[in-house]
C-alpha cells in the first residue's frame, strides 16, 4: 500500500481545534470565498478504538458509501478494517489502495448484471442477496458467489429507514429462499440485516441478531454450515453520541445465540466512522433583513455551500445541522435563517435558528459533517465543491502509513 505523501495532510502535536483552525485562517484570509472542510483524521482512528473496546467481536466494514474519501479510505485500510462495497466503482476505489478482495463485501441485494461480473473477476464472492430474481441472476453470472441473505428487522426510530427497499421477511421468506439457493446449487455462508442508518432503537439489533439465529439453525437441517453474520450498520458518529447502549446489546446477543468462534460476525458502521471527524467553514456572501410591517423579523444569509452541495445530507440523510459562529458567546442572538448559494429556493439550509448578527465575509460553522455529504454533493450553479484540509496528530502517522492489514478482517479465511 503506498504511503499518503505528508502533503495531503498537516501534521499537528496537540488534538485538533477545528474552530480553532477555522478562526487563524479566517484572520490570515487563507479561506477564499469557497466553503471549506477541516478533517481530523486522528478521529477517524480514535474511532476505531472505540469500537475494538466496544465490540471486540464485531469486525467493522466501513461503508464506502458514507464517505469516499481516498485519505479516509487509505487510512482504514491501514487500520485492517473490512469495507462494504456497494458498486463496481466502489470495489475498484477499495482495491487500489491494496483492499484484499476477502476483505470486501458486496452489500448491495441489487446488482446490475457488469458490476456482477465485475466482482466475479476481482474475486470480491461475498455478496448480500434479498429475492429469488437475484438468486437467478447470480446463479447465471456468478455461481461461485458466497451469498449472504438480508433480512428485514426495523427499527423503530432511525435517520434513514432501508427496509422499504431491502431485505426479505426472516418469518415468511427466509427459509424460502435459502431452499431456492440450496436447490441452485449456491454457497450461502450466513445471514445479514440493517436496522436503519442512524439507529435510534437499539433493542432492533436484539430482534435481528435472535432472527438470524433461528435461519442459521434452520440452513444447518437442509445442509448449509452457515459462518457469517452481518449485523449491518445504524451506528452514530456525531460528538455528542456513543455506541456503548447498542454495543452491550450486540455483544450479550451475540454472545448467548452465536458463542461459536467459528461464526465470523462483522458490521457496517460508516457515519460512526467519518461523522464527528469534518467540519464544515461556510461564509457569509450576502444578507437580507425581512420586515413585516415596516418592523424587523428576521436576517436571511445567504452562504457558499447549500442543499446541492454538502448539506444535501438535509434531504437525502435526514439531518438537522446546528450552525455556530465565530462570534463571541455574549452577542445578542436574532431570529435567522440561512440559505445556499444556488438560485433554487429549495437551497435552505436552516430555516429558523437563532444567530449573533453576522456581516458580509463573516463565517458559519457546521460540526459532524463527515457521513452522506461529500459523496453526493453537486457543482449545481456552477459553485464549487468545498475544498478539505486534512490534519492528523504526529503519534498517529505510523498507522495511517501501515502497510499491512490485519489478517481478522479477512472474510473467507483460505479462499
Amino acid at each position: 500500500m503506498k504511503p499518503i505523501e505528508p502533503n495531503n495532510f498537516h501534521v499537528i502535536d496537540e488534538p485538533l481545534d477545528a474552530i480553532d483552525v477555522i478562526r487563524q485562517q479566517s484572520i490570515s484570509g487563507d479561506i477564499n470565498d469557497e466553503p471549506l472542510y477541516i478533517c481530523d483524521i486522528s478521529d477517524i482512528i480514535n474511532k476505531h478504538s472505540i469500537w475494538k473496546q466496544r465490540m471486540p467481536r464485531v469486525l467493522p466494514f466501513y461503508a464506502v458509501k458514507c464517505n469516499d474519501s481516498p485519505i479516509v479510505i487509505q487510512t482504514l485500510a491501514s487500520l485492517g478494517t473490512g469495507f462494504d462495497c456497494a458498486s463496481k466503482g466502489e470495489i475498484a476505489k477499495v482495491m487500489s489502495f491494496g483492499v484484499a478482495p476477502q476483505s470486501i463485501i458486496y452489500a448491495n441485494p441489487t446488482k446490475p448484471k457488469s458490476h456482477l461480473e465485475y466482482a466475479a473477476e476481482m474475486n470480491v464472492s461475498v455478496m448480500t442477496v434479498d429475492s429469488d430474481f437475484e438468486l437467478h441472476k447470480i446463479k447465471a453470472h456468478y455461481p461461485h458467489a458466497n451469498l449472504v441473505l438480508r433480512i428485514r428487522c426495523d427499527a423503530k426510530v432511525a435517520q434513514c429507514p432501508l427496509g422499504e427497499k431491502y431485505g426479505c421477511n426472516p418469518d415468511t421468506d427466509g427459509k424460502d429462499l435459502i431452499e431456492l439457493a440450496k436447490s441452485l446449487g449456491l454457497n450461502m455462508i450466513g445471514i445479514s440485516f440493517h436496522v436503519g442508518s442512524g439507529c435510534m432503537d437499539p433493542s432492533a439489533y436484539a430482534k435481528a441478531i435472535q432472527a438470524s439465529r433461528k435461519l442459521f439453525d434452520f440452513a444447518k437441517i437442509i445442509g448449509y454450515n452457515f459462518t457469517l453474520l452481518d449485523i449491518g450498520g445504524g451506528f452514530p458518529g456525531d460528538r455528542d453520541t456513543d455506541i456503548k447502549e447498542i454495543a452491550s446489546i450486540v455483544n450479550h446477543n451475540v454472545d448467548l445465540l452465536f458463542p461459536s468462534p467459528d461464526v465470523t460476525i462483522i458490521a457496517e458502521p460508516g457515519r460512526f466512522y467519518v461523522s464527528s471527524a469534518y467540519t464544515l467553514a461556510c461564509q457569509v456572501h450576502s444578507k437580507r433583513v425581512v420586515r413585516q410591517n415596516g418592523k424587523f423579523d428576521s436576517v436571511m444569509y445567504y452562504i457558499n455551500d447549500g442543499v446541492y452541495g454538502s448539506f444535501n445530507c438535509n434531504l437525502y440523510d435526514h439531518k438537522i445541522v446546528h450552525p455556530t459562529t465565530l462570534k463571541s458567546a455574549d452577542e445578542e442572538l436574532f431570529k435567522s435563517s440561512i440559505w445556499g448559494p444556488t438560485c433554487d429556493a429549495l437551497d435552505q439550509v436552516c430555516e429558523n435558528v437563532s444567530l449573533p448578527r453576522l456581516n458580509i465575509d463573516d463565517f458559519i460553522i457546521f460540526e459532524d459533517m463527515g457521513a452522506y455529504t461529500i459523496p453526493i454533493a453537486s457543482p449545481f450553479n456552477g459553485f464549487p465543491l468545498p475544498r478539505i484540509e486534512y490534519y492528523v496528530q504526529r503519534k498517529h502517522l505510523e498507522d495511517i502509513n501501515a502497510t499491512t492489514a490485519s489478517h481478522e478482517y479477512i472474510l473467507l479465511r483460505g479462499n
